[in-house]
């Protein structure tokens, strides 16, 4: 059984509403990569378009997760790459969308330079924790 303690605040930080800042688990460990708006042949989705390469990073995270027999529920940290600060709001958008704020991961978010792609306007990476008998 993976066990996952969230702590939205701890004595002397301020709270997030929609993350967590402690997130610990006992359980079978996956890591999913970073992920970027390519669909399932490899094409980009959403040239220009923030938005629409979250939606598509979500999706790929998503589908990641459940091969590793993982949900949105086992996911304890999130890290957001995004070549524009900009591209927070979109983010923040589909976050909502997907998330459930009571089961918060930890989350980053960095504005970096470039990606591996100049098209790619942001990539995500996630780790969840999940019972030990989840088949992928």
């Amino acid at each position: 059984m993976s066990e996952i303690t969230r702590i939205a605040a701890p004595a002397g930080v301020a709270p997030s509403g929609r993350y967590s800042h402690v997130v610990s688990g006992r359980g079978r460990f996956v890591a999913v990569s970073g992920q970027v708006a390519l669909d399932e042949d490899g094409k980009l989705v959403g040239e220009g378009d923030a938005a629409a390469q979250v939606r598509q990073v979500f999706a790929n995270l998503e589908r990641c997760l459940a091969a590793a027999g993982a949900g949105w529920r086992d996911v304890v940290k999130i890290t957001s790459f995004l070549t524009d600060v900009a591209h927070l709001s979109a983010l923040r958008t589909v976050w909502d969308e997907v998330l459930d704020p009571e089961h918060a991961p930890a989350s980053s978010a960095v504005q970096v330079a470039a990606l591996v792609r100049p098209e790619f306007l942001v990539e995500i990476e996630a780790f969840a924790v999940v019972p030990e008998e989840a088949a992928p």
